[in-house]
């Protein structure tokens, strides 16, 4: 018997979108391949071809799937879509090219206000160009009410947002706009630096498997100092849990809304290589976008054809 990967492989995935902007093996962690078999049908002594679906045979260094087409969204899908980020914290070198780059990848451009909020009027203009906020939390509240409730209004009409925070104390904006939002709040100081498989009911760490962030990941780094989300009215739904046991980061998709709160901003800077951060970052972006609720009106132009 005869084993071929067939040399279509690397754009399996495209050949059998279910919807636009996805790619065929979304909601698929631990992603495969068709692989054709040749066997010999001792009846009749004629050679054929069976075809399997076997685990990717591409893998990088860390275990996940090796290539763009096993992340959420295709490459380009969101030409023309912007993120608006308030990046309140920017040391040790964080400037958020490296997760610019990846989100590029996928058609995202951003708009990135840094160290300062900038005022409501600013953020209500920039917003009402933009598909999602992303949120980057420092140890000083920078948003005050105005600021929240022009967030509100746009998380309610179903734009996507991302609040991230880090160890006490760098999670001001977060808690803030957590209860704000949801009634969330995140805590504490771990020290990981893991990189964490899947969640099961015997495990106490990890990620969740397949779902459409969790896409072409079976390995993702937790980060290096980290808080944890404090959910007392179980709003959330548990995305990754740390090495110690709590959750890091959750996701709220309610009502046609969608959030994800994060106690772990170090991912965005500090070991950027290590498992999976580029891949999740760009398939957190593309569930964001909320495609499911608004449809064609996120394609870009050449997608729409």
């Amino acid at each position: 018997m005869k084993t071929f990967i067939l040399s279509f492989i690397s754009v399996l995935c495209l050949a059998q979108i279910t919807s636009a902007q996805y790619n065929a093996c979304a909601a698929k962690s631990s992603v495969t391949e068709k692989v054709a078999v040749e066997t010999r049908n001792e009846a009749t002594g004629l050679t054929e071809i069976k075809y399997e679906e076997r685990a990717v045979q591409q893998k990088d260094n860390f275990g996940n799937a090796s290539g763009n087409q096993y992340d959420l969204a295709i490459d380009g899908a969101f030409d023309g879509q912007t993120i608006v980020v308030l990046q309140f914290y920017t040391g040790e070198n964080f400037d958020f090219e490296k997760p610019k780059a990846a989100l590029k990848e996928k058609g995202f451009s951003i708009y990135r206000f840094s160290n300062a909020a900038p005022s409501p009027k600013d953020l209500e203009a920039a917003l009402s160009k933009a598909c999602q906020l992303w949120v980057i939390s420092s140890s000083t509240q920078q948003l005050n009410d105005e600021h929240a409730e022009i967030i509100k209004q746009f998380f309610y009409s179903g734009k996507g947002v991302y609040i991230w925070g880090d160890n006490d104390p760098y999670n001001a904006d977060a808690n803030f706009l957590g209860k704000k939002l949801v009634g969330v709040t995140m805590s504490g100081a771990f020290y990981g630096g893991k990189n964490v498989g899947f969640k099961s009911d015997s495990t106490t760490t990890g990620m969740k498997e397949n779902h459409l962030i969790t896409t072409g990941l079976e390995y993702v780094y937790e980060g290096i100092t980290i808080s944890k989300i404090e959910d007392p009215n179980q709003q959330l739904i548990p995305l990754v849990y740390s090495t110690d046991g709590n959750v890091v980061t959750a996701i709220y998709e309610n009502q046609g809304q969608r959030l994800i709160f994060d106690g772990g901003f170090t991912r965005l800077y500090c070991n950027w290589e290590t498992a999976g951060t580029g891949r999740y970052v760009k398939n957190a972006a593309a569930w964001l976008v909320n495609y499911e609720r608004f449809g064609e009106l996120v394609l870009s132009d050449d997608l729409k054809k």
